[in-house]
């Protein structure tokens, strides 16, 4: 006898604009009022957007937006600083009730997770209301929900509702739901491949997954082609993936007014490595390969690497070696912002043997 097999179903989660959320559940007063939060909530000093409310969206701020952009398009709302210690308090809430849903479940960022409960035997809309209601009941914050075939377009549906959404597509679905939008909607198509994509006379979803294969090849290259086709024709096998390594730690910091002193750039780096270390040890990981990140005043970026012979936390080693990285790097503009990282991360003893080095 044939053993049917249950039709995948993703379900993706995002909570509805979550720093502001969480800033409103200890400042109720500032609720149905245009908030923005990022940097350390001063407009009058550097920093970009990190979140706004619904209320602020309205008047076209966005994430990742300059203060002083914000600031023009929308000079009455409220800003306050990030506080990333509790909103990772309040991330693990939500995602400790998803884990209760089903343990297939993947870590995307602070604010959203998937799920996989293709083998619940609940409908999507149960499984959705239900756990929109728990989080709810937990945070005091509402999400978006989205409930597809695969990862990509359970995605794209948690934002086609918001907020507080709940949106279930099927296969059938995606002609009619999907292929309208934008091209830029599919994660992993970022600005300058939109531009590049309507420069070739494709803006919505639809008409690049009717788009040949060799014309997208052309200008994309062949893997590129491949995964945006796929992409928006709703092809996407990305398994759930329950435990994720870090790839990397960094750490960087935008100064208030542009730098050009020697001593001020080496402090600043110092404090960086030491912060990276103490996040590496916190973890207990290692690094092999350690960058640093320039910009200058004009926006011009460069980055420098050292790989070490051994992997390291140690705040010393790798102070060290971003002393080497940025004496590769001409210092002949004044300096914006500046960026510490450590790559190629393992637990300590994953890559020695009786102190020699495994080769």
């Amino acid at each position: 006898m044939t053993q049917a097999v249950a039709i995948r179903r993703v379900l993706h989660l995002d909570m509805d604009a979550f720093f502001a959320a969480v800033e409103l559940l200890r400042r109720p007063d500032l609720k149905g009022k245009p908030l923005i939060i990022g940097g350390r909530g001063d407009p009058t000093r550097r920093g970009v957007v990190a979140t706004a409310t619904y209320e602020a969206r309205k008047f076209g701020v966005r994430s990742g937006m300059p203060f002083r952009t914000a600031k023009r398009l929308c000079p009455d709302a409220v800003y306050l600083p990030t506080d990333f210690a509790e909103y990772t308090r309040w991330s693990q809430v939500f995602k400790h009730a998803m884990r209760e849903v089903s343990p297939l479940f993947e870590d995307r960022g602070i604010d959203e997770a998937y799920l996989d409960i293709s083998d619940l035997a609940a409908s999507s809309e149960q499984i959705g209301q239900a756990l929109k209601l728990r989080i709810e009941r937990d945070t005091g914050m509402t999400c978006s929900i989205g409930i597809a075939p695969n990862k990509l377009i359970a995605k794209i549906a948690s934002d086609l509702d918001k907020p507080d959404g709940l949106t279930i597509l099927g296969a059938h679905d995606i002609p009619l739901r999907i292929w309208p939008l934008e091209a830029r909607k599919i994660p992993g198509i970022g600005p300058k491949a939109d531009e590049r994509l309507r420069a070739l006379g494709i803006s919505t979803i639809g008409e690049l997954a009717a788009a040949p294969l060799e014309h997208l090849a052309a200008h994309f290259g062949a893997a590129m082609a491949t995964f945006m086709r796929a992409a928006a024709q709703g092809r996407h096998d990305t398994p759930i993936v329950t435990q994720r390594e870090p790839k990397s730690r960094s750490r960087e910091t935008t100064f208030q007014e542009d730098v050009s002193d020697w001593q001020q750039i080496a402090r600043t780096l110092a404090a960086l490595s030491a912060r990276v270390a103490e996040d590496l040890r916190a973890r207990s990981y290692v690094g092999r390969t350690v960058g640093i990140k320039l910009r200058f005043a004009d926006f011009h970026t460069v980055t420098r690497d050292r790989t070490l012979a051994d992997p390291t936390n140690d705040a010393r080693v790798i102070r060290k070696a971003v002393f080497e990285c940025l004496g590769r790097i001409v210092l002949d503009r004044r300096v914006r912002l500046l960026g510490v990282r450590v790559t190629e991360l393992s637990e300590p003893g994953a890559h020695t043997l009786n102190g020699d080095l495994l080769r």
